[in-house]
């Protein structure tokens, strides 16, 4: 986000959702493999929850980054991290956790 914005003149907004995406893809790969060692679980239910996740994600990213850094005038990157903790710890690892890479059950 910081490269878009510094580097390549991108407003912090956008650039926050360029960030998001790459990270998506990363953090999916790890979470999958390495985080909850689900790697054995089918990908693709995992990544269609997981796209829902991120896409909402994404959207709290952006919103929070758009309240406090274009509403309230609060720097772009103290704007990031307080937005990028909130929605870590609030949505992002609790659904990642239960939802996208939770043991899932067999119908009866």
């Amino acid at each position: 986000m910081v490269a878009c914005v510094e580097g390549l003149g991108a407003r912090p907004v956008p650039a926050t959702v360029a960030g998001a995406a790459c990270g998506a893809v990363t953090n999916f790969l790890l979470g999958r493999y390495w985080i909850y060692r689900r790697g054995e679980d089918a990908a693709r239910g995992q990544a269609m929850r997981y796209a829902l996740v991120s896409a909402a994600s994404l959207a709290w990213n952006a919103a929070g980054e758009h309240l406090l850094a274009d509403v309230l005038h609060v720097q772009y990157v103290l704007s990031r991290v307080i937005t990028a903790l909130v929605v870590s710890n609030a949505w992002n690892y609790p659904l990642q956790r239960f939802f996208v890479f939770g043991e899932r059950r067999s119908a009866p």
